[in-house]
């Protein structure tokens, strides 16, 4: 898709597409990257996730702090790495994948990218309508059921993707100023919340606790990587690709690292502090639910609006990720409308997990996981044919045809696509893929080795896909004088 378009002022609609951006057009600063990962991570569901360090992998605070600080921060570098790219080619990260997979190639990763996207927005709108279903129960002093309730479970669905739909819709400029000014309110917002947990924490306890082994830590620290920046990685590029050519790519890793680990490392440690001796919050099967418990009643209408309004922060930008890999798969349309298409999907799948199907989170997460394994190998290769690739050809990128200069054989990249492939099945053997340790869907054979009892198959899975594509020779053609060179040849 072609559009020749710029990126319109905050409440203007962005008609541009995937297309790269013209660098006269590229103002971008690392700040503004700074504020999007921030409040794209400002949720307060970052709590159960430091619940789990503490009362499942029994680590004590200090660990968990260190797990926190290593996984979130660590993992949203991979974030901001990706993010050099798209100041290089001006392009999505799923865009900018068609030079390193082929233009048929690609459509692997993308779809993959975008059905896990789908996913995360589905969770995160009925975990917000759950939200609103709350605030009803206060309002009429009894619990209610989504099914019970199922004209206002709509309704709910249809007001969390509307607002979501005004800020994606209209697209960057609008995005980056909406995600720096929600930042300092639900920010606030959440330090007051805050302040009232901590009135919970068995200090006696937190300071009594033994460390656990050190794979323990080393186990915490993938559980948060994979939890957090991992999942956001493939969207790195469709932030950055309007930065301004000066922009050091140290300062890009940074704005990542530092926006989303910043607020990740305070929820994370609150909620591991909560957990020392009490494990109700990282078994609790609705974590709304249980922090709502632990604050006084009148504190139960604010807390919930931050809950709401971090949700729909990072489903902001989701969505907005989504609607370009839409268009990259190659959907017909201005990325307004992709972004409406996205929408339309998860308001479908929302009312039929919420209102039909029996269960959702179990089957949903487990699913979502699965997802993981060939994004990890994605990520992998990616950063590797970064090292090596210093060009993008602009053309080239939104040429899928057999003139393309990223045709490579059949439209195949095969040392990327191998590499990818090897890894996913490399990955998905240590991987075991159920609801329950009893409902077991599949088990890997190497399910049973340390590396797949304690979840770490994505990170063998990382290191296969980056290790034989860096054997195979990674971005043979990563540079503006070897694509010229072939493209010479191919015309002889």
């Amino acid at each position: 898709m072609t559009e020749n378009s710029t990126e319109t002022g905050v409440g203007k609609l962005e008609t541009r597409g995937i297309e790269p951006v013209p660098d006269a057009e590229c103002h971008g600063r690392p700040l503004q990257l700074f504020w999007v990962w921030f409040a794209a991570n400002i949720s307060i569901l970052g709590l159960p996730l430091g619940a789990t360090l503490v009362a499942f992998k029994q680590l004590n605070i200090w660990q968990a702090v260190l797990a926190a600080a290593i996984g979130s921060i660590g993992s949203f570098a991979i974030v901001g790495i990706i993010s050099i790219a798209g100041r290089r080619g001006r392009a999505p990260s799923l865009t900018l994948s068609r030079a390193i997979f082929g233009a048929r190639g690609n459509i692997g990763p993308t779809l993959v990218s975008l059905l896990s996207r789908l996913g995360w927005e589905t969770v995160n709108t009925t975990t917000a309508v759950y939200v609103l279903l709350s605030l009803y129960s206060l309002a009429i002093g009894a619990p209610v059921a989504a099914k019970e309730v199922p004209v206002l479970t709509v309704i709910g669905i249809i007001i969390f993707v509307l607002l979501t739909m005004v800020v994606s819709g209209l697209g960057h400029a609008t995005l980056l100023v909406t995600q720096k000014w929600a930042t300092w309110v639900f920010g606030a917002l959440n330090l007051v919340i805050g302040a009232f947990l901590i009135s919970h924490i068995n200090w006696t306890a937190v300071f009594d606790a033994e460390p656990a082994p050190l794979s323990a830590l080393l186990i915490g620290i993938g559980t948060i990587a994979a939890g957090t920046g991992i999942g956001w990685a493939n969207a790195g590029a469709d932030m950055s690709r309007y930065q301004a050519s000066k922009v050091k790519g140290s300062h890009l890793v940074a704005s990542a690292a530092l926006g989303a680990g910043i607020p990740l490392v305070l929820l994370i440690t609150l909620g591991g502090l909560l957990s020392v001796g009490d494990n109700s919050l990282a078994s609790a099967t609705d974590p709304i639910a249980a922090i709502r418990e632990l604050l006084p009643a009148w504190m139960a209408v604010p807390y919930l609006i931050a809950a709401f309004g971090g949700l729909l922060l990072c489903n902001y930008l989701s969505v907005y990720s989504a609607g370009l890999t839409t268009l990259t798969l190659g959907l017909k349309a201005k990325r307004y409308q992709a972004v409406g298409v996205d929408i339309v999907v998860i308001t479908i799948g929302s009312i039929y997990f919420m209102l039909i199907a029996n269960s959702f989170y179990g089957p949903f997460i487990t699913f979502i996981s699965l997802l993981a394994v060939p994004i990890t190998a994605w990520v992998g290769i990616f950063i590797v044919d970064l090292f090596g690739r210093t060009y993008y050809d602009p053309d080239g990128l939104l040429n899928t045809g057999r003139t393309s200069p990223y045709w490579y054989a059949g439209g195949f990249e095969w040392r990327a696509v191998g590499a990818w492939a090897f890894a996913i099945v490399a990955g998905l053997s240590f991987t075991t893929i159920g609801t329950t340790a009893d409902d077991v869907w599949f088990n890997g054979p190497l399910a049973a080795t340390w590396i797949g009892e304690n979840g770490l198959g994505w990170v063998a899975t990382f290191l296969l896909s980056a290790g034989i594509y860096g054997i195979l020779g990674g971005a043979r053609k990563g540079t503006k004088a070897a694509l010229e060179a072939k493209e010479a040849g191919n015309a002889r």
